[in-house]
């Protein structure tokens, strides 16, 4: 009923241009995590440093989303989305035909980051174009892009076992190119376009309490997510000393757990509420995630991250099933906003496991400070929600939270 529901309402081509530019993006973005295991290995670099390379990317591309935030608002999401598969080109480009030194990874890092700006273009154009209550539906399909993750770490090691890492970034052109050319054909910018506003305007967004509570829950949903996909090839070699293919193998199929079952996690919130689902979801990310910690069986771990992954996956649908209900008139810029906290909540997770393995010479302690930091939202969803209640619902009665 939903899926007709949705063809019906929206402009389904706009949809999946929107779903096809988030998931050649986040493959885009991902592409230095993905091939980590290999990059790093040229460059001798320990635990602490192969953290902090593959998260530059994600680091990046939380600037760039607060960028891409305020452009989707100013002059639509279409010409947003255009502009930003243009720059993308640059660093893969860059990969393949240079990258051979630290200093020029950090660069290409860094630009890498603006594929990750992506979700500040891709969602908002599925927004805007559905009505409330199948925002929880729409907004997870389109955000269902995250699975280029998948095609990252199923396909890149691969590749680079045959063809050499450099060129792997020059044969992920050919998609990002193709994806270019249906998004131009396809897409078309939603009637609900806002009218501009100064910059001041959009700078107000910060000040509203809400915005820190989205910002905090989705630092540790999608930044748990996208940390994980970018550091569990590192973790799976290191610890259970797989092949750089096997390594690959397992985290594509922990990255598919969260990538699938992102728009369940937004029908499921249209159904029961955000908050209700969210809350369930935490408590049963942090109790897998506790359970890597232990470094169980190689599958037992693949278990608990396989589960953890899809929460944090159903956690990212969630918490944007709230997001625009709250913040409709600014999704462009606070889509920027809460994006870039995951994206900096996904930087901090590879440092973290990788600072702490070196410190302690295990990766125990990094989960569990991941664990704990998983309660510590818990607690903090559980004070929005009283806030929320008192604030926010009691002056629309039609949100269902």
């Amino acid at each position: 009923m939903r899926l007709i529901e949705l063809r019906k309402s929206g402009h389904a081509p706009s949809l999946l241009s929107s779903f096809l530019y988030f998931d050649v993006s986040f493959m885009v973005w991902v592409m230095l995590g993905a091939l980590g295991v290999y990059i790093t290995n040229g460059f001798n670099l320990s635990p602490s440093e192969k953290g902090f390379i593959v998260a530059i990317p994600i680091l990046s591309g939380s600037f760039f989303r607060l960028i891409f935030g305020v452009l989707t608002d100013r002059i639509g999401p279409r010409k947003t989305a255009i502009f930003g598969m243009v720059v993308s080109l640059i660093p893969l480009l860059w990969g393949w035909k240079l990258g051979n030194t630290l200093t020029e990874l950090y660069l290409i890092g860094i630009l890498l980051g603006v594929a990750g700006a992506s979700f500040a273009a891709a969602i908002p154009m599925a927004s805007r174009w559905y009505p409330p209550h199948l925002q929880g539906l729409a907004m997870g399909i389109a955000g269902a892009g995250n699975s280029g993750t998948l095609f990252a770490t199923l396909f890149s090691p691969r590749l680079a076992e045959a063809y050499g890492w450099h060129n792997v970034m020059g044969l992920a052109c050919i998609p990002l190119l193709i994806v270019f050319i249906i998004y131009i054909i396809l897409a078309k910018d939603p009637p609900s376009q806002p009218e501009s506003k100064p910059i001041f305007e959009y700078l107000r967004v910060f000040r509203q309490k809400d915005t820190l509570y989205f910002c905090l829950l989705y630092s540790f949903t999608f930044g748990g997510f996208v940390g994980l996909s970018n550091f569990l090839g590192i973790f799976f070699v290191d610890q259970y000393h797989l092949s750089k293919v096997q390594a690959g193998d397992f985290v594509t199929l922990c990255v598919a757990a969260g990538s699938f079952f992102r728009p369940i996690g937004g029908y499921i919130a249209d159904k029961i509420g955000g908050v209700r689902l969210l809350t369930f979801l935490l408590i049963a990310a942090a109790l897998n995630m506790f359970g890597v910690s232990q470094l169980p069986s190689l599958y037992m771990a693949i278990a608990f991250l396989f589960i953890g992954m899809l929460c944090l996956g159903m956690g990212n649908g969630a918490v944007f099933q709230l997001v625009p209900q709250r913040f409709s008139k600014e999704i462009g810029m606070i889509t920027g906003i809460v994006g870039a906290a995951g994206g900096v909540g996904g930087f901090f997770v590879p440092n973290i496991l990788g600072t702490l393995k070196q410190v302690t010479g295990t990766y125990q302690t990094g989960f569990i400070v991941y664990t704990v930091l998983g309660v510590a939202v818990l607690i903090v969803l559980a004070n929005a929600q009283q806030y929320w209640q008192k604030k926010w619902i009691s002056n629309e009665a039609s949100i269902k939270i």
